[in-house]
């Protein structure tokens, strides 16, 4: 090992359905969209990341635009290969090498994932020169993130909503003790989004048009302390094919978002009821932990809080938290050797 060690790059990558994160060297060098776009006639990659989901719904009969993940895990192989050394080749420190270096890698994988799907991860990781690829679960790599110390005798729980999935987890000695992994998370918020545009106000819009909504007026309950501004949405009216634009405002998205909420909250539920009761008294001083995309929905918070009676705590930086705990084991190979799947 040792004289090749300076051959070695240290990568962290947070591979999500929404978004890729890489962490090189402590610091964030990648952080985009999870989406590529494909030329059809010659099958080469014309752009990735934050190029390609501006061409989101935009693309002519010669360009599709691929989220090679779907649910948390790898849906299109050949896509996310390309992807991930695409994301590596624009890493500006693996930039100026002469030659690929080998890389040290730890990727995060959802918890609820099969041994296929896992095998898909490493193999596409291991193309792109992967030497050692090391697999954290995401509620175990939120948790470090957060800054929680997970090796303590003591139950935390994480609920984890990303793009794909939401994985609810009770932590406790550097292990997972109860887990959930529901496939109810931001892409089910959009579709919500867009259904229910179609159906109250006969306009038909865009993924991109409902993640945008959603950002910006996207809430989880009708009473918020500090409301969002009404926002008007533009799109094609179904009934007389011409673009048409509407108000809405956060209650109407809301309304929206309340069953696939529900969801969440029972399987919050659900976890909780499986917990061991010496953890579960760790659970209701320690109370919830939010982290994912997904937590920064306006009022989620709160309306978890009034479900399970618990305090519920919001990451700071939620979008950024399972990352920096993978790019925290990454630097901890040895204090983490136990949670790290080989």
């Amino acid at each position: 090992m040792g004289f090749f060690d300076f051959l070695t790059e240290e990568i962290a990558i947070d591979l999500g359905t929404a978004n890729t994160l890489i962490i090189h060297n402590d610091k964030v060098v990648v952080d985009s969209p999870s989406i590529v776009a494909r030329d059809r006639v010659t099958g080469k990659i014309i752009a990735v990341g934050k190029e390609a989901s501006m061409m989101q719904g935009k693309t002519h009969e010669n360009i599709k635009t691929i989220r090679p993940l779907k649910d948390g895990v790898i849906a299109d192989f050949d896509a996310s290969e390309q992807m991930i050394n695409l994301f590596i080749k624009n890493i500006p420190a693996l930039k100026k090498k002469l030659f690929n270096p080998a890389l040290r890698m730890v990727v995060c994988i959802p918890s609820g994932i099969t041994e296929v799907e896992m095998r898909a991860v490493k193999e596409s990781c291991e193309r792109v020169n992967g030497k050692e690829v090391y697999l954290i679960h995401e509620p175990m790599a939120a948790a470090i993130g957060i800054g929680i110390d997970i090796m303590q005798p003591k139950g935390n729980m994480i609920v984890d909503i990303g793009g794909g999935t939401t994985e609810i987890a009770v932590i406790a000695l550097g292990g997972i003790v109860c887990d959930k992994s529901v496939k109810v998370a931001g892409d089910v918020f959009t579709n919500d989004i867009i259904y229910y545009m179609r159906t109250q106000h006969n306009l038909y819009v865009g993924e991109r048009t409902a993640e945008k909504i959603k950002i910006q007026i996207g809430a989880a309950t009708e009473d918020l302390d500090l409301p969002p501004e009404e926002m008007s949405v533009q799109g094609r009216d179904l009934l007389t094919g011409k673009p048409k634009q509407v108000q809405i405002s956060f209650r109407e998205i809301a309304k929206a978002l309340d069953k696939s909420i529900l969801r969440i909250e029972d399987s919050v539920m659900e976890t909780l009821s499986q917990t061991p009761p010496e953890l579960a008294a760790d659970i209701y001083n320690t109370g919830i932990y939010l982290a994912g995309g997904g937590s920064m929905l306006r009022g989620l918070d709160k309306r978890l809080s009034q479900k399970t009676d618990l305090p519920v705590y919001i990451a700071e930086d939620p979008l950024r938290a399972v990352v920096r705990g993978t790019g925290i084991a990454l630097k901890n190979l040895s204090k983490f050797k136990s949670i790290l799947i080989k």
